[in-house]
C-alpha cells in the first residue's frame, strides 16, 4: 500500500508542479483556488466513494452483517485519516496520540499492543518526550524517514527500547530527539524524518498500565499556527488516500488468506515489514471458517521468546472487541498443558475449557498469531490447527471432569 501510495503522489505532486509552471501560480494560490472553490472537498468525498469498491472485493462476505461492519470499517478509517492528516498532521506543534485504539482497527491491530505516533519534521525543529515508565511489558520509541504523505517513503531512523532508557528514581524520563546526540537519553532524527511512533505491548492489559508521554518541539512555541489552505487541501488529498488504500490493501490479503481457511502458515515477513510491521515480530496470518457446530482447535508448543499471542478478527482484518469479550490469548494470561504446549479453542459457545477464543456472533474472518523476539537460537514454529465438532469439545470436557 505504502509504495503505490508513495508512487501515485510522486506522479500528482510532478503533475502540479508543471501545471504551476504553465499558469504561472504559486502553489500557495493553487491550494486556496482548490478550497474556495469547494474542489478540494469534492474530490475527498469522490476519492471516499470510490473507496467503497475495497467491500464489493473478490471474496468478501456480501450479508448485511458483513456488509455493516465493511462500512462502519470504512467510517473508521476515515476518522483516522482524517485526525491524522488534518487534526494532528502540524510538526511544529506535535501531539503524541493513538491512530489504532478500540474503535479504529486495521491490518489486524493488536489488542496487546498501545501505540502512539506523532507527526515531526526533522528538518527544521528538534524535539524533547518526556514520561513515566509505569508498568507496561515494553516499549519502544522509533522515528522514521518520510511520512505517508510524501513520496520518500518511510525508512527506519531511530531507534530506543525501554531498557536501554536512563530513568529517574521516581519513572519519569526525557528524551533528546535531534541529528547530533544530547542529553542522557537520545533518539536520532535526520533531514528527512517525519514521523515518530511508540510501540508499546502488554503481557496483561488489564492490569499493566501504559507509559505516561508527552512530545514538544524545542524552538519554545506553546501554541499551533493556524490553519492554512495546503495543510487543508494536502490532508484531504492524503486521508482519502489513506481510507481507499488500506482497505484495497487488506481486502486483498484476506482474499488471499482463504487459501488456507482454518490453517496457520507463515506469513511473508518482506510483506509484514513493508507494511509496516515489527521486524521483531515472526506473523501467521490466515482465515477462519466455522459453521455452528464445529470449533477450531489450535495446538502448539511455544518457542522460547519475549512473548506470543493469538488473536481473532472479522473479515475486514479488524480484531475483535477485546473490550468486552475474549478474542486473544497471550503468553501471560494462557493456561497450558503439563508439557508446555498450548491449546486454543475457536468457538461460537464457551466449550468450558481453557483458552476459549469469542467468535462474537461471526461466522467467518481473519486470524493472526505472533512470536515476539525468539531467544537465540531458537525457532519459530508453526502452530497446528484442526476443526472438530462440538460433541468432542464436550467429551474432552466429560474426561477432564472425570479425572
Amino acid at each position: 500500500m505504502k509504495k503505490l501510495l508513495f508512487l501515485f503522489l510522486s506522479i500528482v505532486k510532478s503533475w502540479q508542479k508543471m501545471r504551476r509552471r504553465i499558469s504561472g501560480k504559486s502553489e500557495a494560490d493553487i491550494h486556496a483556488e482548490r478550497v474556495v472553490s469547494g474542489k478540494a472537498w469534492d474530490e475527498f468525498c469522490d476519492s471516499l466513494k470510490a473507496a467503497g469498491a475495497s467491500l464489493m472485493y473478490s471474496g468478501t462476505p456480501k450479508d448485511p452483517f458483513s456488509q455493516a461492519e465493511g462500512i462502519r470499517y470504512l467510517t473508521r478509517l476515515t476518522r483516522a485519516g482524517l485526525e491524522a492528516f488534518i487534526e494532528y498532521s502540524d510538526p511544529a506543534f506535535p501531539i503524541l496520540r493513538r491512530m489504532v485504539h478500540e474503535t479504529v482497527k486495521m491490518g489486524a491491530d493488536n489488542p496487546d499492543n498501545y501505540y502512539f505516533n506523532a507527526q515531526i519534521d526533522g528538518s527544521n525543529y528538534e524535539y524533547r518526550i518526556t514520561g513515566k515508565r509505569n508498568t507496561v511489558h515494553y516499549f519502544g520509541l522509533f522515528t522514521q524517514n518520510g511520512n505517508y504523505g510524501t513520496t520518500g517513503g518511510l525508512e527506519p531512523c531511530g531507534q530506543l527500547d525501554h531498557n536501554e532508557i536512563e530513568y529517574e528514581p521516581d519513572g519519569s524520563f526525557e528524551v533528546i530527539l535531534s541529528k547530533e546526540r544530547k542529553g542522557k537519553n537520545w533518539l536520532r532524527i535526520e533531514e528527512e524524518t517525519g514521523l515518530v511512533m511508540v510501540r508499546q505491548t502488554f503481557f496483561n492489559r488489564f492490569e499493566e498500565v501504559p507509559a505516561e508521554l508527552t512530545i514538544e518541539n524545542l524552538d519554545g512555541r506553546k501554541t499551533p499556527s493556524p490553519v492554512t489552505p495546503e495543510r487543508v487541501d494536502e490532508g484531504l488529498k492524503t486521508a482519502a488516500l489513506f481510507v481507499g488504500g488500506a482497505s484495497l490493501l487488506f481486502a486483498r490479503w484476506a482474499k488471499g488468506f482463504q487459501k488456507h481457511t482454518n490453517k496457520l502458515p507463515l506469513f511473508d515477513p518482506s510483506v509484514s515489514n513493508a507494511a509496516g510491521g515489527d521486524p521483531n515480530i515472526i506473523y501467521y496470518h490466515s482465515h477462519w471458517k466455522l459453521e455452528p457446530d464445529q470449533a477450531l482447535v489450535i495446538e502448539v508448543k511455544p518457542p522460547e521468546c519475549d512473548s506470543w499471542n493469538f488473536q481473532l478478527n472479522n473479515y475486514w482484518m479488524e480484531s475483535l472487541d477485546y473490550r468486552y469479550f475474549t478474542i486473544c490469548i497471550n503468553k501471560a494470561t494462557a493456561t497450558y498443558e503439563p508439557d508446555g504446549s498450548v491449546k486454543v479453542i475457536v468457538a461460537h459457545s464457551d466449550p468450558g475449557l481453557p483458552n476459549w477464543i469469542n467468535t462474537c456472533g461471526h461466522t467467518e474472518g481473519t486470524m493472526c498469531w505472533r512470536w515476539y523476539r525468539l531467544k537465540e537460537g531458537k525457532q519459530a514454529v508453526e502452530p497446528q490447527t484442526r476443526v472438530i465438532q462440538h460433541l468432542e469439545i464436550k467429551a474432552k470436557r466429560h474426561e477432564g471432569q472425570k479425572a
